[in-house]
């Protein structure tokens, strides 16, 4: 049985929709295979809030790229819409600030 942090979207959308439509609190742990507590807490969640995420609020990461990075990438793009992300990445590493991961471009 999982936590209630690795159920998805759709299975905490199973809980509230089970819940919702009367199911009991340990035939909704079946149905989604995770623990009654688990289905307790989304459920309660979904009440208070009308939201399920996990994820917290009002956390903001510091930007990886700066703004000259941001022009240099939107140079990058207008010079030549169809590269694909690993091209972008590359080209915008072979420049001379500091690296980044396909996934921060």
């Amino acid at each position: 049985m999982g936590k209630a942090a690795d159920l998805s979207e759709f299975d905490r959308g199973h809980i509230v929709m089970a819940q919702r439509l009367g199911t009991s609190i340990t035939e909704t742990a079946q149905l989604v295979g995770c623990s009654r507590s688990a289905v307790l807490s989304i459920h309660a969640k979904w009440i208070n809030d009308g939201d399920t995420s996990s994820r917290r609020q009002g956390v903001v990461y510091p930007c990886v790229i700066k703004e000259k990075g941001h022009q240099r990438l939107s140079r990058l793009l207008k010079q030549n819409r169809r590269l694909t992300v690993a091209q972008l990445t590359a080209q915008y590493n072979a420049g001379p600030s500091a690296s980044v991961s396909e996934h921060t471009v």
